[in-house]
């Protein structure tokens, strides 16, 4: 008989076995959040307008809110990048740059060829490119702003050593041109964000422009996921210049991630909605609140808010999102929610005006995966005039979108509501 022995299909098993481990760990500590989420009724306390609210938004969440803000509303590509151009092209000590896409095509040469030569002429460039949403950006764009001495930096490329953290992206907007103006919105570096929205593979998008002393708390955003990557501290009146009060709109420059405090941006929202008492407009290119935000917003209608919300309709990036999302409306619908669905376009807009008075903008989706997993940040803007401005936008949006009902929700065919359910069953990913 012939002994025994452990061959290589027994070190086959037991590497096997190791990997199956390790795979486990990763999607444990990507899919699992360790911190606690918030599951109880945040209280209403006071209204917006109230001088507390801002107070203890900014003490308890996020930096204070800053007097002395300009802030000008950018739609689409035609009016988002020329602005964004110029600034880059007159830069004269630095820019910083973190953008969640950014993919080849023409407006992606001409943005690295515009930082390419301010680099060349001494200026501060640094770009932080988030390694997921650059996937289809050429790799000759970055090789050639790297040899003009822009500083390129990837955001959590995956490596061996922490695998756990691939399900965090930074999903922020940010342009910092000497740290005198700022652009934040939901815009990225892609064919699809160029145009005015004509048709459909042109999408309907606001970025905006800042001036003012809350363009320091923008670069202060960059900054955090600067360190982050590259353990390098940007500071100097380069990158934070005195700034001086040049507008009447009260701001705030809100940020989150899974490192710093992941409930933080999902909490600002709810103490907004919470707060709201007359009126609650929602423009949300990814919609699929959980229960707790859900039921923030059907007491808040009990009490008599308006709600409207803006979301797209067939043409949209993500299927599945689109489902997970439908899967949520009824609660609201019930309760007397405008829900309408953008028709020409692919509706990219995150923008929430509460009580005609804060406008929240950036890159904030209204999903778990901003609430919980990206890293992002948002402008908290306090100025009727502008929120003004705002309401005007949504309502022509809301005028091209085709509002939903509640019969209708209910009718839906069956293989439809069967899609929309098993969507909602990941909807903690989306």
């Amino acid at each position: 008989m012939k002994r025994m022995t452990r061959g290589p299909s027994w070190l086959l098993v037991v590497v096997l076995a190791a990997v199956m481990a390790l795979v486990g760990g990763v999607l444990v500590s990507n899919f699992m959040g360790g911190e606690k989420k918030i599951d109880r009724h945040v209280e209403r306390l006071y209204g917006l307008d109230d001088p507390r609210f801002i107070q203890e938004l900014g003490v308890l969440l996020g930096p204070t809110f800053l007097q002395g803000n300009r802030v000008q509303a950018l739609l689409n590509g035609d009016e988002i990048f020329p602005p964004m151009l110029k600034a880059i092209r007159e830069a004269k000590t630095s820019i910083t740059f973190e953008t969640y896409i950014y993919w080849s095509g023409d407006i992606g040469r001409e943005f690295a060829q515009a930082l390419s030569e301010r680099a060349r002429q001494g200026v501060k460039v640094h770009v932080l490119l988030d390694w997921v949403g650059s996937g289809k950006m050429d790799d000759g764009l970055i090789d050639a702003m790297t040899a003009a001495g822009v500083k390129v930096r990837k955001f959590h490329p995956p490596h061996w050593s922490h695998l756990g953290r691939l399900n965090n992206r930074t999903h922020r907007k940010l342009l910092i041109v000497d740290g005198t103006v700022g652009f934040t919105g939901g815009v990225g570096v892609a064919p699809q964000w160029t145009g005015k929205a004509e048709d459909p593979d042109h999408w309907r998008d606001t970025h905006f422009e800042v001036h003012g002393p809350v363009v320091a708390q923008m670069q202060a955003v960059f900054m955090d996921n600067w360190i982050k990557v590259t353990g390098d501290l940007l500071h100097g009146p380069d990158f934070f210049p005195s700034l001086t009060e040049i507008g009447p709109s009260r701001a705030q420059m809100f940020s989150s991630s899974p490192s710093g405090g992941s409930e933080s941006m999902q909490l600002m929202y709810l103490m907004a909605l919470t707060a709201a008492s007359r009126t609650i407009d929602l423009s949300a290119a990814y919609f699929v609140p959980d229960e707790l935000t859900t039921g923030v917003l059907v007491a808040a209608m009990k009490r008599g808010v308006k709600l409207r919300i803006i979301v797209p309709g067939k043409h949209i990036d993500s299927d599945t999102v689109r489902s997970a999302s439908r899967a949520t409306w009824g609660p609201l619908l019930a309760a007397g929610a405008v829900i309408a669905e953008y028709e020409p376009t692919m509706y990219h807009c995150k923008v929430l005006i509460v009580d005609g008075l804060l406008v929240s903008v950036g890159s904030t989706n209204f999903d778990n995966r901003s609430f919980r997993l990206n890293d992002e940040a948002t402008l908290n803007v306090m100025d009727e005039a502008f929120a003004s401005l705002q309401t005007v936008t949504f309502e022509a949006d809301l005028a091209r979108s085709r509002r939903v009902t509640l019969e209708e929700w209910q009718a839906r065919p069956l293989y439809e509501k069967w899609t929309d359910a098993l969507a909602s069953l990941i909807d903690t990913q989306l």
